[in-house]
Parts: structure tokens; sequence; C-alpha cells
């Protein structure tokens, strides 16, 4: 039987191809994808994500959730432009992909398709973030056992020992929204933290991009209108020959778990540090009644991960 998902994400070209594979991978029953504020604003990351699946079209629709939330106020002081959002992914979020797509007539907020989601599918369903931690937050306020109700929760957030991107402490997804994401990691749900220790251990290079669909499929192109645009933003801001794959990391850790070596720990999240805002905190002093609260990546099969993007998309002929 598929594995029940819910994405909620803020895309982004990393988001997109995630967001690509999920709807296409058999094994996995895409229930819903919901918009955040991050990459872009919420009412942008609704329309990409809208975008995204009217451009795949797949067998079945999510259902979709919209957030009018906007974009973060990302104070760049102690971090570096070359990561801000709009340098990697483009002023829409999604390059140089050109869409045009209709208004949905009955907007659903995200939160409440969150919930209504997992209250239907009590205990079956993983969510997955892509983005900070806002909806998860919010829906957490308005049902107070939304967390309960999920099979488990997934985060691509924070670090352990490489630093952040979009500050020296701190990660964007967590930096962006520190409050929800202390309340959320701190929660006593079932939690996986993807860090960027390990999401950025996945790297595209355009070589292997030639395994990926051409010419004229819906994924080839839409992968022709991203792709072109990540690899130029990658090596002129970062200098790589290649796309890190941070969201695909996440998405397989839903999907090929045994790509991934794991570890329990203890975090928290700094809220107020003038330099240090955003950063997550764990604690390995090794003391006799430490507790754990979240299990986090500690490794995982980078060429797996792209293995596994080939793998989906090639299936798809039309």
């Amino acid at each position: 039987m598929a594995q029940k998902i819910i994405i909620d994400a803020d895309p982004g070209i990393g988001d997109a191809l995630a967001l690509a594979v999920a709807m296409l991978d058999p094994e996995l029953d895409l229930l819903g994808v919901t918009a955040t504020a991050g990459t872009v604003s919420g009412p942008v990351a609704a329309r990409n994500v809208q975008a995204i699946v009217e451009a795949l079209d797949p067998p079945k629709w999510p259902r979709l959730g919209c957030s009018e939330a906007e974009q973060p106020d990302v104070d760049l002081n102690f971090g570096s432009a070359a990561f801000s959002p709009a340098a990697l992914n483009g002023e829409s979020g999604l390059g140089d992909f050109e869409f045009a797509v209709a208004d949905l007539h009955h907007q659903r907020e995200s939160a409440k398709v969150m919930i209504d989601l997992v209250r239907d599918n009590p205990h079956e369903v993983t969510l997955l973030t892509l983005g900070p931690l806002t909806n998860v937050h919010l829906a957490c306020e308005r049902a107070p056992e939304f967390l309960e109700l999920l099979r488990s929760i997934v985060c691509l957030a924070g670090s352990v020992q490489a630093g952040g991107d979009v500050t020296a402490a701190a990660e964007f997804n967590v930096y962006a929204d520190p409050v929800a994401a202390r309340n959320v990691l701190r929660s006593r749900a079932t939690k996986t933290l993807v860090p960027l220790d390990v999401s950025r251990k996945a790297v595209l290079t355009f070589e292997q991009s030639d395994r990926l669909p051409q010419g004229e499929t819906r994924v080839g192109r839409l992968l022709q209108a991203l792709l072109p645009y990540a690899f130029r933003a990658y090596h002129q801001h970062l200098g790589l020959e290649g796309i890190r794959l941070h969201e695909l990391v996440a998405l397989a850790a839903v999907a090929r778990p045994r790509l991934f070596s794991t570890r329990a720990m203890d975090v928290d999240v700094e809220v107020r540090g003038e330099l240090t805002r955003g950063m997550t905190v764990f604690d390995r002093r090794g003391i006799r009644n430490w507790q754990t609260n979240i299990e986090v990546a500690h490794d995982v099969d980078g060429q797996g991960v792209v293995d596994y993007l080939t793998s989906v998309l090639s299936r798809v002929r039309e």
C-alpha cells in the first residue's frame, strides 16, 4: 500500500523537483500539498504549487492549501546574499518557468487542509515540511491533537555541525520562523530532522541531468524550464558545478529511509540571539539523565538520492 503523505512547501526549484517526484512515485500517496511563505510569499508559493501540479497533471491531484503570509524578512547582515532565496530560485521562485494558472475558486487555508486530511486519516499520514514550520505551528494552535494524529513528521531544517546557510549559525527554514520551529521540534510527536549536514550531500551534476527525461513530455518540459536556471545560479553564486538536492533528500527520508542512518538527539532552537537567531542547538554532553526528543539524519547515500530522482521521473512517458 502506498504511503500517505502531505507536503508543506515554499517552492523553490528544489521543492518543485521534490513535488514532481512525490506526485509520480507509485509508492507514495500524496494527499495534499500546502503552501507556506519562505522562499517566496504565501500567495506566490500557492501559485507555484498549483503551476507544478497543473504542469504534471498527475493521475491523482493532491488537495491544495493556500497561505496569505508574507515572505519572511530575512536579515542578511550576518549572512551572504548568495544564499538569499531569490539568488538561487529567481524572483518567482521557479527560475525561468513561465506559466499561467487559473485562480482557485475555493481556496483552502494550508493549516485547515493539513488538519482535515490528518483527521480523515488518523495515524496514517507522514507530514513532510520543506519550508519554514509556520503552517505546522498554526495547525497545532488550531487543533492541539494535530501532531498526535500524524504517523510522523519529517522536517528539512536546521544544522548539527555544518553551520548555517542564511547566516553563519542558522539554516533558512528555522531562521525564517524560529518560534514555530522551536515549538514543533520540541513537541512530543514522532519526528525526524533532515539537517543541512545531510541534505547538502546529494548533488545533481550536469552530466547526471542527462539521465532525466528530455523533450516533449510533461516532466521533460518542466525540467527544461527549471534546471538550466538552477545550474546557472549555483555556478554563479556558490561556485558549484551542480545543484544541491536538499528537498529531494528530505523526500527520500520518507520514501527511501534505507538510504539514511539516523541517531536520537535532543534539539532546541535559539529564538533571540543577535548572531545565533534560528540556530538549532543539540545537547551532546552525554549526561546520564539526557533525554532525546528527535531522530536526526546522520548520513545519506547521496548517489542513491540522485538515482531515486532519475528512476521515478524516467518512468513517465507522456
